[in-house]
């Protein structure tokens, strides 16, 4: 496949000492055609999981969905909330079963659980890498120039908005087939907020 017909996108997960930060911006182009200005690439999982990526949207919105099914099944059994790191697996597993035919989406899942919040990076063949702060897609080489130099550890969820932010501004400015506007997911342990911002 040819590089000009990749769909591009810069989307963006962070962990902060109280929740994560996931941010995506909303242009959906492939190659050089903008097929949408008010893409949706954030999704939340289940009530305290969101999910966000780069790539087809459509292979998202189907893998995101099966993994809320499975999320929502582990707590009718078990009585219990699953947590980001067996949801990020289940996801993993998902996309390896299709390694032969794979969803062609990058993806970022994070969340804030027992443990505290944790934030986990997937390719299209299922490989699960935790992080603390994470960019992927089409933009992801300018965004990650802005978390290595601003990055540390025990980040309020304010803070980590407003780094987002910043790294994603500077890859919308610079990368073609980002931009449009920017979808921000908040998650803490008391509440899951979206935010939605014009440029």
């Amino acid at each position: 496949m040819s590089q000009m017909y990749l769909p591009g996108a810069t989307t963006i997960g962070i962990i902060c000492k109280d929740g994560v930060v996931l941010a995506s911006e909303k242009r959906v182009s492939y190659g050089y055609t903008i097929m949408s200005k008010a893409g949706k690439k954030l999704f939340l999982i289940i009530d305290h999981i969101g999910a966000a990526c780069a790539g087809l949207v459509a292979d998202m919105q189907i893998l995101t969905r099966q993994v809320s099914a499975y999320a929502k099944l582990f707590e009718l059994n078990n009585g219990r909330r699953i947590s980001v790191k067996a949801a990020s697996k289940t996801m993993s597993n998902l996309l390896f079963q299709r390694r032969f035919f794979p969803y062609f989406t990058q993806t970022i899942v994070g969340g804030i659980d027992d443990e505290g919040p944790s934030l986990y990076t997937l390719d299209p063949m299922g490989s699960l890498i935790p992080d603390k702060y994470a960019t992927i897609g089409s933009g992801a080489q300018i965004a990650v120039g802005v978390l290595e130099e601003s990055y540390r550890e025990g980040l309020t969820l304010e803070e980590g908005r407003d780094l987002a932010l910043r790294a994603m501004r500077s890859a919308i400015k610079r990368d073609i087939a980002s931009g449009n506007g920017i979808d921000l997911l908040l998650i803490s342990k008391d509440e899951i907020r979206e935010e939605n911002l014009t440029l």
